[in-house]
């Protein structure tokens, strides 16, 4: 229909109606109904939130308990459940094709620090190889429960397996220095294969060796991304990768949105590759595959939620530092966290911790920090009544451990003597 407007205050007049009824018919074809009427924003609860004024709307869409939660009084069968909760949550996180073994490379073997170590890599359909560090005890004979080692994010992408391992005395002063701070001076990597595990620890999508080069770009004229006058050379730096990462994380922001046209997700290229590894390790003769586990700090913990909630056969797992609820992050903590977090649609199913709890009943830790900025800790204590409820319900309780510790985001050597006991309670039999 033709509209026309004698003047633009006609036209605003005309916008201001036309908005008041949009409101009072939401849906098309909607019944009037007399008397119907929206608060106003000023009558509208006013907590602050990292969304201003639209902090409340966006978490009161979520009515009671998400839809496949377990918690749900209708589920009262695990295994029928699981299968749909799955289903779902492998929709939402649309990992991209994982159910292969690539062709393993050994690039070099040798002893360090009484460990067996292999430097290996493997070819995925896209990017770069893959570089992964195998260890185990120098002298270990027969299969060794195995561990696939998560390495953190730490605004550092230029690295990756190096985080958590080390096979040299030459080891790099940055990797000494991330050691210090998040695992109190630990490669934690190394000491859990010297108690008698043999550990795999692989850089991850765009991290270390699968990271973005600059020669690989096209051209980005924005803001702090653009990649003239950047170059590979020499990038062992320190003031070659410091600029790497703070460029790294600008991209982030590109390579999420280019993943959600592609049809997947940060959380399922992740969980893509990470299973990769874990056939990789499972196929190994020198591995039980009937007793794995995963690990990880941040990041790492991350990608433990999600590798251990969609894989059973990790058996034990470990989650560090990374455990809250979507709410916190709505609400609170976005902002702290990189675009490797989110699964669109997925909240509408299932909280985060239910992603993890998606293994019950098997063996299941998580490890938090009281002073942990990236989250808050009313919702870390509200993340782990959930998971608590979920073993509970499904007969596991005692399946579930969740600790809390003093202290800034870490997995320190109080932390790691505790991960370590629970994978000697359930991977050592």
């Amino acid at each position: 229909m033709d509209q026309s407007f004698e003047s633009p205050s006609d036209r605003r007049d005309f916008l201001r109606k036309s908005a008041a009824l949009a409101l009072a018919f939401p849906m098309l074809g909607s019944e009037f109904q007399p008397g119907l009427t929206f608060e106003s924003p000023e009558s509208m609860e006013t907590e602050k939130s990292i969304i201003g004024l639209y902090g409340p709307w966006a978490v009161s869409r979520q009515k009671g308990l998400p839809g496949l939660s377990f918690r749900n009084r209708e589920w009262t069968d695990l295994k029928k459940w699981k299968a749909a909760a799955k289903q779902e949550a492998e929709r939402c996180i649309a990992a991209p094709g994982r159910d292969y073994i690539p062709a393993v490379k050994v690039e070099k073997k040798y002893e360090y620090d009484g460990l067996s170590v292999e430097e290996i890599s493997w070819q995925l359909p896209y990017g770069r190889p893959t570089k992964a560090v195998v260890l185990k005890p120098a002298n270990a004979t027969g299969k060794l429960p195995g561990i696939v080692g998560l390495h953190d994010h730490g605004g550092n992408k230029y690295f990756g397996l190096r985080k958590i391992t080390k096979v040299s005395d030459d080891q790099h002063p940055m990797m000494k220095e991330h050691q210090e701070h998040y695992y109190e001076g630990a490669a934690w990597a190394n000491e859990l294969a010297r108690k008698g595990y043999l550990v795999l620890v692989h850089d991850t999508f765009t991290f270390g060796s699968r990271r973005v080069l600059y020669g690989d770009m096209s051209p980005i004229p924005w803001g702090e991304i653009k990649t003239e006058g950047k170059s590979d050379a020499n990038p062992e730096l320190r003031e070659n990768i410091e600029e790497y990462n703070q460029w790294a994380g600008y991209h982030e922001h590109i390579m999420a949105k280019s993943l959600f046209c592609a049809g997947t997700t940060w959380p399922g290229v992740f969980l893509s590759e990470d299973q990769v590894a874990l056939n990789i390790l499972a196929a190994r003769s020198d591995v039980d595959a009937k007793n794995l586990g995963c690990a990880g700090l941040s990041g790492g913990g991350l990608r433990t939620v999600f590798l251990a909630g969609m894989d059973e056969r990790i058996k034990c797992c470990v989650c560090v530092g990374f455990m809250s609820t979507w709410k916190d992050f709505a609400l609170n903590k976005s902002y702290t966290h990189t675009w490797m977090t989110y699964v669109p649609v997925l909240p509408n199913s299932l909280d985060f911790p239910e992603i993890l709890g998606l293994r019950v009943p098997l063996p299941t830790m998580v490890l938090n920090d009281n002073q942990d900025s990236l989250y808050t800790l009313p919702e870390m204590k509200a993340a782990d009544k959930i998971l608590k409820d979920v073993f509970v319900k499904a007969g596991a309780a005692d399946k579930y451990d969740c600790r809390f510790y003093e202290g800034p985001h870490k997995f320190d050597l109080e932390m790691q003597k505790d991960a370590f006991g629970w994978f000697e309670k359930w991977l050592k039999k």
